[in-house]
Order: structure tokens, then C-alpha cells, then sequence
């Protein structure tokens, strides 16, 4: 045989050799794609509780996912374009509430859905806006619980950083116990404040011990608490939250103070870094609260003419003396004696507790919760 047909042979062999095993993997390969695809898709096809929203197509040269196609994958992720449209151009009509790092609209979807778009400031990729943005996906893209406010789609195009949420149509706790909220002039009765500190407790005993890793939200106050119909408590806002790791009672986050002047505790302000008894001392102010109708970050003024003093300050004190009737809200219609009055007194208590300028002292939330349903 001549040589050159002898190594044409050759060359020939050694092509097919190479080419045989590279197709059978490639066929392999594509065999495994198909098989996982539908395993993602089941997997977020099987939460009932998100409602659907109107998705475009994304947009791959603007648009951002903290997840990737795993953990939020059962997240919506919606157009500017498509949330511009339902918010009416991003229009002042629509803001129902506003933050340190934005607006938050009501919107309406071409469903009729009626939700919430919290558009962040737009100050790029470095801003503290868009930590937020991933904080609140970070922590409530992979959480549900009847006392936190649903995350349902977000979207990130340009410099825009939106999330979407369910409405809850009362509004704050806030907005309720400060006036902005009832129309009619009347005050949120003692009933519907107790349903609301128990659901804001549970919410917190659920981020601190009934996950791994724990949460620590660092911004509990009364307009981070929103109501839903029957005045159940969704507590929100997680852009200064947290995933820590080991116990949460004793886990350091960060050294730098974080939350709403009168709910953060004295710790926080000394530069020791925020646990979950931090989040406690939140809490107990927070119940202070909701059952004197004071707001923390205003002074009280004991009588005419007399200094004012921190509000925390007084209603411990006046609860330390057993004089916590003298502080409640007269408009919740509470008088005398009878089982609205206890309860009121044993929430006091626990806020009390809560409220102890040493952090070792405070109840963890669970505990609080338990003692909650001893009222």
C-alpha cells in the first residue's frame, strides 16, 4: 500500500476516535439540561401563596439577579417598563409611603392586583440603596411566615432598584396609632393592638430561632409593622436586616449603630455590635408604644411646667411602680379593672423586661412570645 493512503488511513481513524467520544458527551450533557429544567420550574410552580405578576421578557444587558436561576427563582422578576405602567409613570398620586432610601407606591397590575412598589434611590451599584435591595432579597426572597410582609417580584434595570410587595390596605401601625390613619377619628381599639404585638413577636421569635441562619431585622418600629385586614401584623422593611451566623443571642453583626432614634438600644449607640437582644429592646419599645400611644422619639412631659423626659424612661419607670395604668391610652377605652386592663398591664411587663438596659437581662423573643400567651 503507498504511504499516503496509508496515513490518510491513519488520519482518518484517529478523527473518528476523537469525534465519536465528544458527541456521545455532548449528547450526554444536553440529556442532563433537559431532565433539570423541568425539576426548577415544578419547584416554583408549587407555591400557591405568590399571586403571579405580569412578567416581560428580561432584559440581560440591565437586568440583575441576587439569586441567579436557584434561590430566586420563585421571585418575579418584572420590566421598569411594566411597573412604570402600573404605578402610573411613578406618579406622586400614587406614593404611600416613603423611607430613608425611597418611595413606596400602590400599584395596580393588568391582573386588577393590587400591590406595593418600593422604588429605592437611584444611586448605582455602590449606594446604599442597592444594599438594601439585596438585603431585603437576600432575607425575605427565601422566608415565609403569616407575620412577614410578602417580597413578590423585584426588578433592577439601569440605576433602578424596585421591589414588589403585597398591599396590606390599613397601612402602618404607625399611620394608626398616630392619627394619620382612621378616617373616622377612632382610635385603634385594645383588641386589635394586642393582635398586632403578638403577630409582631411572633414575626421576630420566627427570624431569631425558627430559621437557620438567623435574622436580625435592626429596624423594628411602628411604621415597619403593617396591618392587614383583621389588623394582623406583617412586619416589613428588611433593608437594614441581617443573616448572621451561630446563636443570635450572641452572634455580632456590625459595629455600626443602625435603626430609628428611640427603638435602638443603648448598646447599639455604646459601638457593641447588634445581637438579637438588640431586636428585643426594639420589641419592648415598640409594645411601650402601642399601648401608652406615644411615640418613642418624642419626650414626654410628666406635668405643666416639669422637664421632659425620654419616653422609655418614664413608662418604665411608672411600670416599675406598679402605676402602668396611668400610662395607657385613654382612647382604647380601657377603665378600671377587668381582662383588657390585665392584659394591658401584663404587655407592659413584658416590655418591661424587654426594655432592661442590659442586654443579658432581656427575654429572648421566644420567651417573650410565651409569655405573651400566658395573658
Amino acid at each position: 500500500m503507498d504511504v499516503p493512503v496509508l496515513a490518510l488511513i491513519v488520519v482518518a481513524g484517529a478523527s473518528v476516535a476523537v469525534a465519536v467520544p465528544c458527541l456521545l458527551l455532548a449528547f450526554l450533557c444536553r440529556r442532563s439540561r433537559s431532565s433539570l429544567k423541568p425539576l426548577i420550574h415544578q419547584r416554583c410552580r408549587s407555591s400557591p401563596s405568590r399571586p403571579a405578576l405580569p412578567v416581560s421578557a428580561p432584559d440581560t444587558s440591565s437586568s440583575w439577579s441576587l439569586y441567579g436561576a436557584d434561590a430566586g427563582a420563585c421571585l418575579q422578576k418584572l420590566s421598569l417598563a411594566d411597573l412604570a405602567a402600573a404605578t402610573g409613570g411613578f406618579s406622586p398620586d400614587n406614593i404611600i409611603g416613603d423611607g430613608s432610601f425611597g418611595f413606596v407606591y400602590r400599584a395596580v397590575l393588568p391582573s386588577g392586583a393590587a400591590v406595593a412598589v418600593k422604588r429605592l434611590s437611584g444611586d448605582g451599584a455602590a449606594g446604599a440603596g442597592n444594599r438594601e435591595f439585596r438585603a431585603e432579597l437576600e432575607v425575605l426572597g427565601s422566608l415565609s411566615h403569616p407575620n412577614l410582609a410578602r417580597l413578590l417580584g423585584y426588578c433592577a434595570a439601569g440605576r433602578d432598584r424596585i421591589l414588589v410587595y403585597e398591599l396590606l390596605e390599613r397601612g402602618s401601625l404607625d399611620a394608626w396609632l398616630h392619627g394619620e390613619a382612621d378616617e373616622d377619628g377612632e382610635a385603634l381599639p385594645w383588641p386589635a393592638r394586642l393582635r398586632v404585638a403578638r403577630g409582631a413577636a411572633a414575626a421576630l421569635a420566627f427570624l431569631h430561632h425558627g430559621r437557620r441562619p438567623p435574622v436580625l431585622h435592626r429596624d423594628v418600629k411602628s411604621s415597619n409593622v403593617l396591618l392587614g385586614e383583621g389588623f394582623e401584623a406583617k412586619l416589613a422593611d428588611f433593608g437594614l436586616a441581617r443573616i448572621v451566623r451561630g446563636s443570635p443571642a450572641k452572634s455580632h453583626v456590625s459595629t455600626q449603630a443602625a435603626g430609628t432614634a428611640g427603638y435602638v438600644a443603648p448598646e447599639i449607640w455604646a459601638g457593641v455590635g447588634a445581637t438579637a437582644k438588640a431586636d428585643v429592646y426594639s420589641f419592648g419599645v415598640l409594645v411601650i408604644e402601642i399601648v401608652t400611644g406615644h411615640r418613642p422619639s418624642w419626650p414626654v412631659k410628666t406635668k405643666n411646667g416639669e422637664k421632659e423626659v425620654d419616653m422609655v424612661d418614664w413608662a418604665r419607670e411608672k411600670i416599675g411602680a406598679g402605676q402602668a395604668s396611668e400610662i395607657m391610652d385613654r382612647r382604647m377605652g380601657i377603665g378600671g379593672q377587668g381582662k383588657e386592663m390585665d392584659e394591658a398591664k401584663g404587655l407592659l411587663e413584658i416590655a418591661w423586661q424587654c426594655t432592661d438596659s442590659g442586654q443579658k437581662n432581656r427575654p429572648t423573643m421566644e420567651e417573650a412570645v410565651e409569655m405573651m400567651n400566658r395573658i
